[in-house]
């Protein structure tokens, strides 16, 4: 009997190391791509929010900073929860193209500042909702298609308030 009982013991412990290494291995390479490329856009969204908070000379430009703040910084505390509990590696840091625009956005300052951050807002937001609908139907993680049909809809009014936003500044395409 304690010799079953051990076993049962040391089989219940060696499946407990398996599961996590399991949740991992489910999770598609796409889908990982996808997740590496989201959190890196959702750093980005949220630095990028900052620097229009401190530095853009326009209130509109202030609001919608806090506005990728607060609404990204949510999707990244989510998305970094799915990351976690599926045991994937989440990015330290931006990636070299988000980063790039971080820098650009960092040396403006005032109605410059506004209209480089409006015009870029624009452009990556058409790229997020492109790349979160393609996403909506291709991820095959059900935890993560249920954060990317949650974020898309955000996403979108993201979108339609940095293409408001630009068109007061007087910002073309």
């Amino acid at each position: 009997m304690k010799k079953f009982l051990w076993m049962a013991v040391v089989s219940l412990f060696a499946l407990s190391m398996a599961i996590p290494a399991l949740a991992a291995e489910k999770v598609s390479k796409s889908d990982k791509a996808f997740v590496k490329d989201a959190a890196s856009g959702g750093m980005m969204e949220v630095e990028a929010g900052r620097l229009a908070q401190q530095k853009g000379a326009s209130q509109e430009i202030k609001d919608f900073g806090q506005m990728m703040v607060t609404d990204h910084g949510k999707a990244n505390d989510e998305l970094d929860s799915i990351i976690s509990k599926k045991q994937l590696k989440k990015p330290a840091k931006m990636d070299a193209k988000h980063k790039k625009m971080v820098d650009q956005l960092n040396a403006l300052s005032g109605a410059e500042f506004d209209k480089k951050y409006a015009k870029e807002m624009v452009k990556d937001h058409e790229k997020d909702v492109a790349k979160f609908k393609k996403a909506s139907t291709r991820v095959k993680d059900p935890e993560l298609k249920g954060w990317v049909d949650k974020t898309l809809p955000v996403l979108e009014q993201h979108l339609q308030h940095a293409k408001d936003m630009a068109k007061k500044l007087g910002v073309e395409k």
